[in-house]
């Protein structure tokens, strides 16, 4: 199976691919636009501020690759920044995201509880019942973060998983064929291994 990896110059994209090798999947980089009919998969990573994820995105052409993913119900998986980028917009700056999910991006209020900002290093996700990117049975899973805004999806039902840092912000969404973590799976050992396997396991629709 091939999962494709979307480089627009965001960052990570080869940990990425590596991990999927290391879980049995093939992870195959991809820096422009492209016939999706070869992958299973595609995952859209990224670290950075919104409005230049955007740009990069958009000048690369992969805007292009994700808007089509999401209409042939090919499974996407945004991470960190990928996930903020499929929503309509951030507090970050004034660039427009994707809006493929419904959800806005907004600042996480760590200071007004007394804790640092940006949100970085191990914390749990608490899965939501039913999620097809954890295993709920595991108990406690935790993730490597670095984030100062985070998803507030308009439907309840699209949060996959809560994480604990002065609020419960969402770390997880699911809405059909798109998902969206805010930590970085490639980084968080078995458990990102875990999630990462689950992903390329999940059937297109």
């Amino acid at each position: 199976m091939t999962t494709y990896v979307l480089d627009s110059g965001l960052g990570n994209v080869r940990s990425v691919a590596s991990m999927l090798r290391r879980i049995g999947h093939r992870g195959e980089l991809i820096e422009r636009p492209v016939d999706l009919r070869a992958a299973d998969k595609v995952i859209l990573p990224g670290v950075g501020a919104f409005d230049a994820g955007m740009a990069a995105l958009t000048n690369s052409g992969l805007d292009q690759t994700v808007r089509e993913a999401a209409a042939l119900g090919c499974p996407l998986l945004g991470i960190c920044l990928g996930m903020q980028l499929l929503c309509r917009g951030s507090e970050e700056g004034g660039t427009l995201g994707l809006g493929l999910v419904p959800a806005d991006v907004i600042r996480l209020p760590a200071e007004e509880h007394g804790l640092k900002s940006p949100h970085m290093g191990w914390n749990v996700a608490h899965p939501a019942r039913g999620s097809r990117l954890f295993d709920g049975a595991q108990g406690e899973q935790r993730f490597y973060f670095v984030h100062t805004y985070y998803v507030a999806c308009d439907d309840p039902a699209d949060v996959a998983a809560n994480t604990p840092y002065g609020i419960d912000f969402t770390s997880a969404f699911e809405r059909g064929n798109l998902m969206g973590v805010q930590f970085h799976p490639e980084k968080s050992h078995r458990f990102g291994m875990d999630l990462l396997r689950r992903f390329a396991e999940i059937s297109p629709s």
